[in-house]
């Protein structure tokens, strides 16, 4: 799938984009190119020393911003597959700086695809998040933008062979700023701090969250959202997974957030259909294809009416034991409690 190809990655450099360049290199040895586009320099630089170009010499770095078009149609030349990763994903820090948010979430996804129409990329994949669904914060809102932008985008490629699709999941375990880094940290002080004891969250693996991705490249038609079936936990169990002998302080729900994430709504499942492994939410407005193209091309079925995903719902749950063995597997083989 990725032998002999040029691939970019927005955000190269954060959690995800490492993980995405571990597994194309393990898997795709005769990978063509791979670039990696961000603007931290520092992030870069510890990452060509991770990855030395006299051992890599696929490897390209570009300082960048998805806010700079100019800058992101140079980094796409020659580019088949661009993966877009980059954004300002901190709810509280959206809150605060909303004008920043929409610069980088919004206009940096109409950049990129602009960069994709121009440079004739055969493949664009964007990163969505749980947060876009039926979204109460502005992070979640300019997510849900950037979806629609992503998924209009294949009404406009003209005769262009390429696909645009997206990928929506939850709560990342291990990555920066994450919940289980965080309570691992905190346990330290004696106390874990929970911001209300009903809270859940949706929970995936960087390697999962990455697989989707690939499924994504291989497999999208163009315009889905594709949504993963995955476990949901409590966050009551994460607590006492990772500090089960510390007090729990209750400290309020933080500015738009959720006590409970969806995936899918209600009014979403009217264009869901069920892939077996994955979900795909249907673009609402497409020209190229109907929704019975979709289901013959995935070999997929139509979910049943007033369907829904919700993380408090959900038919699969993480214990504290499952939380304990993933903790050890994903974030830290040292793990204990």
């Amino acid at each position: 799938m990725l032998n002999h190809k040029s691939v970019l990655i927005t955000g190269g450099t954060g959690s995800f984009g490492k993980k995405f360049t571990e597994l194309i290199l393990n898997e795709y040895p005769d990978v063509k190119r791979i670039v990696i586009y961000s603007r931290d320099e520092l992030k870069q630089s510890e990452m060509r020393m991770k990855y030395p170009q006299n051992d890599y010499p696929q490897l390209r770095f570009f300082i960048g911003d998805v806010r700079d078009r100019e800058r992101l149609i140079r980094a796409c030349e020659g580019i088949e597959v661009i993966i877009h990763a980059a954004a300002m994903k901190q709810v509280d820090t959206a809150e605060y700086n909303p004008t920043e948010c929409i610069r980088t979430n919004i206009d940096g996804a109409e950049n990129v695809i602009h960069a994709a129409l121009t440079c004739n990329v055969k493949r664009v994949v964007a990163l969505s998040t749980d947060k876009a669904c039926a979204p109460i914060n502005l992070y979640g809102t300019t997510k849900l933008a950037s979806d629609k932008l992503f998924a209009a985008a294949n009404n406009i490629k003209g005769s262009r062979d390429m696909r645009f699709s997206i990928v929506r999941y939850g709560n990342v375990m291990g990555s920066r700023g994450s919940v289980i880094p965080f309570f691992m940290k905190q346990r330290e002080q004696g106390f874990i701090p929970v911001t209300h004891r009903e809270m859940t969250r949706f929970n995936i693996s960087l390697e999962e969250g990455v697989r989707l991705v690939f499924f994504a490249m291989e497999n999208a038609l163009g315009g889905e959202i594709f949504v993963p079936k995955i476990p949901s936990y409590k966050i009551l169990d994460v607590a006492a997974a990772i500090a089960p002998n510390c007090e729990i302080r209750d400290v309020g729900i933080r500015p738009g957030e959720k006590l409970h994430e969806e995936m899918i709504t209600e009014t979403d499942s009217l264009n869901t259909i069920d892939l077996g492994k994955y979900y795909a939410i249907l673009p609402s407005v497409s020209f190229s294809h109907k929704k019975l193209d979709f289901l013959k091309h995935h070999n997929a079925k139509e979910v049943e009416f007033g369907f829904k995903y919700n993380s408090g719902t959900n038919d699969e749950w993480e214990t504290v034991e499952s939380i304990r063995e993933k903790i050890k597997k994903y974030v830290d083989p040292n793990f204990n409690v």
